[in-house]
């Protein structure tokens, strides 16, 4: 017979799996939330400074929200060897 699951035990598990995969990700991720020409700005600022090909930058997910504000996430290598 299988034990009912509680959502704690759901949240546990999803918890030990990002700590699993913090360590094996060596990336580095910032996420803001601006309106969209500052937002426009702020991405081209940080490709400007870690170029793509050192610190192999991307944006890797965002969102529009109400109000021409975007949400979105930065990632790229903490250094570039």
């Amino acid at each position: 017979m299988i034990a009912k699951q509680k959502p704690s035990d759901l949240a546990r598990r999803t918890a030990q799996r990002m700590a699993k995969r913090r360590v094996v990700d060596a990336f580095r991720r910032d996420t803001f939330t601006l309106p969209r020409p500052a937002a426009r700005a702020k991405a081209r600022e940080i490709f400007d400074r870690f170029p793509k090909a050192a610190y192999m930058t991307e944006i890797e997910h965002w969102r529009e929200l109400p109000g021409d504000v975007i949400e979105f996430t930065m990632r790229r290598l903490p250094s570039a060897d």
